[in-house]
C-alpha cells in the first residue's frame, strides 16, 4: 500500500504540511518519497522581477534555491527514517500540474500528496489551483493536505483584488 509517494514541494508552509503528512504515511506503509519541485514560467518571471537590475543568471538562482529546498525536505524525511529522492523539473515543459502528473507516471507513483492553499473566490480565479488540476487529471490517488486556517487568513490579508501583493 502506497510504496511510492510523490510529493510536490514549493517551500510554502502549506507544502511543508503536505511533506509532513507524506512522511507520516511513508513511515506507516514502509514506503519511499519522491520530492519534486517545478520551476515554471511564472516562477522564472517572478525571479526576473525580484532580481531586477541584477546581472546574474536568474535560472541558476532559481535552481540553486530549489536545490536547497529539495535538500532540506529530503533531510526532513531521512531524519524520520523515510527514504526519499529528489527531482528538479526546470525545463519549462508545460504547466506545473502537467509536469507533476508526468513525473508521477514516470516514477510509477502510487499516491500524490500535495499541500493546498484551499483558495476560493477571486484568489482561486487569479492564482488558479495546481492542486485542483492535479486532482482532476491524476491517474493515481491524490491526498490534498489543507493549509491551517491561519495560513488562509494571512494569504487573504496580503492579497488585493487585482491579484497583486500589498505593498507593491
Amino acid at each position: 500500500m502506497y510504496q511510492r509517494i510523490l510529493v510536490p514541494i514549493d517551500g510554502s508552509s502549506t507544502s511543508s504540511r503536505g511533506l509532513s503528512e507524506a512522511i507520516r504515511l511513508a513511515k506507516l506503509t514502509g514506503g519511499r518519497l519522491r520530492l519534486v519541485h517545478v520551476i515554471d514560467e511564472l516562477s522564472f518571471a517572478l525571479a526576473m522581477d525580484a532580481y531586477a537590475g541584477y546581472a546574474g543568471n536568474w535560472l541558476e538562482e532559481l535552481r540553486a534555491s530549489a536545490a536547497k529546498l529539495l535538500q532540506a525536505a529530503q533531510a526532513e524525511a531521512v531524519e524520520a527514517d523515510v527514504e526519499a529522492d529528489t527531482v528538479l523539473l526546470d525545463r519549462f515543459n508545460g504547466t506545473v500540474h502537467d509536469q507533476i502528473i508526468a513525473e508521477a507516471e514516470a516514477c510509477k507513483a502510487e499516491l500524490i500528496v500535495i499541500g493546498t492553499h484551499g483558495r476560493r473566490g477571486i484568489g482561486r480565479w487569479v492564482m488558479g489551483s495546481s492542486a485542483e488540476h492535479i486532482l482532476r487529471i491524476s491517474p493515481v490517488p491524490v491526498l490534498l493536505v489543507r493549509a491551517p486556517e491561519s495560513a488562509h487568513t494571512e494569504h487573504e490579508r496580503f492579497a488585493l483584488p487585482s491579484g497583486t501583493l500589498a505593498g507593491q
